[in-house]
């Protein structure tokens, strides 16, 4: 399992949760080889088979497609891979942002910042030749539903939905009721234990009969009576009769379950209902200790024990046990059927003022953590370390290791807290801290490249806080940074735009660093496009910026790239005068690589302009520069082009001489021959960039 792969429940969890629905499973299974209308026609199954699970939140119908899952497993050999396609707020989620994790679970490249088209044919192209079974849980509809099938007939999709997909063809739908009896009786039993109910089985069938048989509301039932050992199950029926019909705010969960919901929920103790209601606020509804503690104010062993009573009273669910090492604390969901129920509870128990406190402690702890994650990469630097011991003890990460595997397991909730603060927008401030710190630890433990697809998306959320407040250096800094991104992905007219947006922001900020910046990346954008005239054009207004502030290493890479586009446009006079001044640049620093590649261009430039003698020269002082330098790779390289030179102007053996010195040169630094830049051949390739 790759892993950015969101699991499913522990088994243990999962088959606790699961009791009957035995006539379900067998036509479920039956389902997936019955004929269908291209089996009728003749025709080959184009696309794979798709089940479809249905019916109201609660009744059980994702503990049907895990059980489902589990029976499959083997028969689908590349995995069970997962997706929930409603967010905890009760909001689709988009089809880009689904296609995208599946991707990542698949270990599959995922192209920054592509549009929903690209990114669903990605997947399919993933998924061909494989058998993967793909579990799609809370669809809001088959628009959801029909980008993410597979064309692969191997492959089987288990959706779970409200009620039908129309739209997508040749779709049987199982959809669930209530429990049996004897089920809905197993169910009560494994949360409330079996003593009370065995000794009163018709009070046992009068509880099942007022919960509708839904297994939500019997796991919320059982956890009641569990709690309340002194209680009987006749004393539950008798509560659950004298609830109204329906208790206000929680018409939309149904009767039985909401008013399991309130049972469950008068029972607890004050601390603990108003830890449960502030989980609402849980990002994407997935929560550890660190998460409970913060929202609710209280210490982090306090939070844990409440996480464990509500996991016991089933107002939670178990999501990840804690890891084998012991780095990663247990993490917690709240149940998809219950969430309106809290947001609802919420709103009515707590002032705007307190919620937005909660929300912000919430993203204040996450921040320090992401500083803590991103840190652990850093240890060996001793001011690091000494932050680190500064920080409390829980925020602590004991290695490298286990703060990328904190990073990867909550990955999915801290970049729903991204959004989620950027949205609400009262909290700007923390949502650019958020965001920063999210972008920092990513790029820290994953690399630039792998970080890529989500970064992406956290650079759009900071563009959205930097219009919203109008801050145009920031709004200039995540458009410079997704116009890099849309570059590296290819989509170049997309990352010039991107850039001359970025100037725009830049010079309304009067910072000349990011206007700088902004100019270098719009003539880079050109001279990928193969415009040279324009390329050139726009570093030469970035080599004066330079040059009016004095900054000389700069002047040298921008005389350098000026020199590469001349070279390319084959503007040979105005290519060398670029090199010599860069050369002259890198002199001035002391920079003997920088002036040993300088050097070597011009002689390259030299060559092609027809003057070969003086070519020879330049190719002979940057030797003595690449020496001095001390670099063999650089030097083999340079003594590589100098044998071209000297075999072109007829002294063969010279030429040999200096080919023998630079296998010796690499042979020596355990190096095969190249070029100045890696993988070029002497003589050939692009020009090198004075760095």
């Amino acid at each position: 399992m790759s892993p950015r792969q969101v699991p499913g429940p522990p088994p243990g969890l999962a088959q606790d949760l699961f009791v009957g629905r035995l006539r379900e499973l067998k036509e479920l299974r039956e389902d997936i080889v019955r004929a269908g209308l291209d089996t009728l026609s003749g025709r080959k199954k184009p696309r794979s088979r798709v089940l479809l699970i249905a019916g109201r939140p609660g009744s059980g119908r994702t503990a049907l497609a895990e059980a489902l899952a589990r029976q499959l497993a083997t028969e689908y050999p590349d995995g069970v891979l997962r997706a929930r396609l409603t967010g905890a707020d009760g909001a689709p989620v988009p089809t880009e942002r689904t296609a995208r994790a599946l991707l990542a679970a698949l270990g599959a490249p995922v192209p920054a910042g592509a549009l929903e088209d690209e990114l669903t044919q990605a997947l399919r192209t993933a998924l061909d030749g494989r058998r993967v079974l793909l579990l799609l849980d809370d669809a809001a509809g088959a628009e959801q539903v029909d980008p993410l099938l597979p064309d692969e007939p191997d492959c089987l999709v288990v959706a779970v939905s409200r009620g039908p997909l129309t739209g997508v063809p040749d779709v049987r739908p199982c959809t669930l009721g209530g429990l049996d009896t004897a089920a809905a009786v197993e169910l009560l039993e494994r949360y409330a234990g079996p003593t009370r109910i065995t000794c009163d089985p018709v009070a046992a069938n009068a509880v099942v009969e007022e919960c509708g048989g839904q297994p939500a509301a019997l796991v919320l039932v059982g956890g009641w009576l569990a709690a309340r050992s002194k209680m009987t199950v006749v004393d539950v029926a008798k509560r659950l009769r004298e609830l109204p019909p329906a208790v206000d705010g929680y018409e939309n969960a149904g009767r039985p379950l909401a008013r399991a919901f309130w049972l469950a929920y008068e029972a607890l103790p004050p601390a603990a209902a108003r830890t449960l209601h502030l989980l609402a606020l849980a990002p994407a509804g997935l929560l550890d200790a660190h998460t409970a503690s913060a929202l609710a104010g209280s210490s982090l062993a306090t939070a844990q024990s409440a996480l464990e009573d509500l996991t016991t009273r089933g107002l939670l669910r178990l999501e990840a046990p804690e890891s084998a090492s012991g780095a990663l604390p247990p993490q917690y969901r709240v149940p998809g059927c219950l969430a309106p129920l809290l947001g609802a509870l919420l709103q009515a128990q707590e002032r705007p003022a307190e919620i937005e406190l909660a929300r912000a402690r919430m993203l204040e702890r996450t921040v320090r953590q992401l500083h803590s994650c991103r840190a652990a990469t850093e240890r060996d630097d001793p001011a690091v370390r000494r932050r680190i011991e500064q920080l409390p003890r829980p925020l602590r990460f004991p290695s490298g290791r286990a703060a990328a595997e904190w990073l990867l397991a909550r990955l999915p909730a801290l970049l729903a807290a991204a959004r989620l603060a950027v949205e609400d927008g009262r909290l700007d401030t923390l949502a650019r801290r958020l965001v920063s710190a999210l972008t920092r630890a990513l790029t820290a433990h994953l690399g630039p490249e792998a970080a890529a697809p989500e970064l992406y998306g956290l650079h759009q959320l900071v563009l959205d806080v930097a219009r919203r407040c109008e801050m145009p250096l920031e709004k200039a800094a995540a458009l410079l940074n997704l116009g890099d991104l849309d570059a590296r992905a290819g989509r170049t007219a997309e990352a010039l735009e991107r850039y001359r947006q970025a100037l725009q922001a830049a010079r309304e900020a009067g910072d000349p660093y990011a206007t700088s910046r902004a100019l270098e990346s719009i003539a880079a954008a050109h001279q990928q496009l193969g415009d040279w005239q324009r390329a050139a054009d726009w570093y030469r207004r970035g080599l004066e910026l330079r040059l009016t502030r004095g900054e000389l290493a700069d002047q040298a890479r921008l005389y350098g790239r000026l020199g590469a586009v001349h070279s390319y446009a084959g503007q040979w006079a105005e290519a060398l005068r670029d090199w010599r001044a860069a050369a002259a640049a890198c002199r001035r620093l002391r920079d003997q690589p920088g002036h040993a590649r300088a050097l070597s261009e011009a002689a390259r430039v030299l060559e092609h302009a027809g003057r070969p003698r003086e070519a020879l020269r330049a190719c002979l002082e940057a030797v003595e520069s690449a020496g001095a330098a001390g670099d063999a790779r650089l030097e083999a390289a340079v003594r590589l082009r100098l044998a071209d030179t000297l075999e072109r102007l007829g002294d063969p053996a010279s030429a040999q001489e200096h080919r023998q010195c630079a296998e010796r040169l690499l042979a020596k630094d355990g190096e095969r021959p190249a070029g100045l830049l890696p993988g070029e051949p002497p003589g050939e390739g692009a020009p090198a960039e004075v760095r």
